[in-house]
């Protein structure tokens, strides 16, 4: 940006779930992004759920003449599913991993597996910071069991952001957040590092009514899921500011409205986000500020704060039941082992039970008990990372409250 006054960047965003094997009309739909990206020529394109590799390599070859600098980040069991496309320099990655990220036996969600993360990609000659990311999912807004996870997560990318950014002159973050918009989780993100909503500060807005990105009349969505809300729910955002001499407007904001252009299938079961940044060079710097009044702030760390605290009492009493069936578990073995013992040292005496009934109970305790360490381990974890995010909140409330 050294040398231009002012820069026009148009940015798409997409949550493609596009997932080999699964996702319906997947190579299909894959062909039309790259169709669209190709035609379009936008600057900046962030992809999240790209989980097959080779799709990320069929899409970097088809656009190798729009966008020649890409990267895929790599992480969990499948992968992140992050990708970048820029017609600017990459100048450098990095891929932060979640502290917590789901539980690991919810195996029919499987997010833990894969892992939701934040891509950070740096470019365009003078420092621009963009995010890549996607948060855990709600799945159950009325029994939200994953609401502690999704707002450790908002805390971890506020803070990184904030330490990250502070050599950037602009900050832009695009992704499924899987929150709404008045969120205690998106306001904390938000509160925290000073970002600016795009559709709330786009001088033209056209596509789905409120910006939604998740809408019942999208073929691929489930409908039960979105009955609460029948226009739809907006989760996919892009967030943006400035940090040093610059500035940044968003002049238009799109949303994609159901099937692709000729076809009769969207690109996604999330609408596509298409932003339009004005971005200006002013004559002096300006210093980061968290964009919003510290009482204000310090009411959203309060509620989170107590999210995460039930999060955490939850996570001991899954802990101490673990840990009591492993210790259950413990005994039944030493009582089988003291059994088997028992009728070695009697030769003569007759084995009580059926040894196939013993072998079988044996293996059983046996599976008990490395399943219920297992959990024990992960309770364990979890408890400490919610008591260290709530000890960091509790801090950071604080601070917020001895300010003149």
């Amino acid at each position: 940006m050294e040398g231009e006054p002012t820069l026009r960047l148009r940015i798409f965003d997409l949550n493609c779930w596009a997932i080999r094997y699964l996702s319906k009309r997947r190579q299909e739909r894959v062909r039309l992004i790259g169709d669209t990206l190709r035609r379009e020529g936008f600057d900046l394109v962030l992809l999240q759920e790209v989980w097959s590799e080779r799709d990320y390599s069929d899409l970097r070859v088809k656009l190798a003449g729009c966008y020649p600098f890409s990267h895929y980040f790599r992480s969990g069991v499948i992968g992140s599913g992050l990708c970048v496309f820029s017609r600017f320099p990459i100048l450098d990655t990095l891929l932060y991993q979640y502290s917590l990220n789901g539980y690991p036996y919810m195996v029919k969600q499987g997010v833990c597996w894969v892992g939701s993360r934040a891509g950070v990609s740096v470019g365009i000659t003078a420092p621009l910071l963009s995010f890549s990311l996607q948060l855990h999912a709600e799945y159950c807004r009325e029994k939200d069991a994953y609401l502690p996870h999704r707002l450790v997560q908002a805390w971890e990318l506020a803070q990184f952001i904030r330490h990250t950014s502070k050599a950037a002159d602009v900050v832009l973050l695009g992704g499924d957040l899987n929150m709404h918009p008045e969120d205690v989780g998106i306001r904390l993100l938000r509160g925290w590092t000073g970002l600016r909503d795009a559709f709330a500060e786009a001088r033209r807005f056209e596509g789905c009514k409120n910006g939604c990105t998740l809408v019942p009349n999208n073929c691929f969505t489930d409908k039960a899921e979105l009955l609460p809300f029948p226009l739809g729910i907006r989760i996919d955002y892009v967030l943006y500011k400035a940090i040093s001499s610059f500035t940044v407007k968003c002049d238009e904001l799109k949303t994609t409205t159901g099937p692709a252009p000729g076809t009769d299938i969207p690109f996604s079961d999330h609408e596509a986000v298409m932003a339009t940044l004005h971005i200006q060079r002013q004559g002096q710097p300006v210093g980061a500020t968290l964009g919003t009044a510290d009482l204000a702030l310090a009411d959203v760390v309060t509620e989170a704060r107590a999210e995460v605290g039930v999060g955490l009492r939850a996570a001991q009493r899954q802990r101490y039941s673990s840990g009591r069936m492993a210790v259950l578990a413990l005994l039944l073995l030493l009582l089988q082992a003291v059994a088997a013992l028992g009728i070695l040292a009697g030769l003569g005496t007759e084995q009580p039970f059926p040894k196939l009934s013993f072998c079988l109970l044996a293996f059983l305790a046996l599976g008990v008990l490395v399943l219920a360490t297992g959990l024990h381990l992960f309770h364990t974890m979890e408890v400490k990372i919610l008591h260290g995010t709530e000890d960091q909140m509790w801090m950071a409330l604080r601070a917020l409250q001895e300010r003149p």
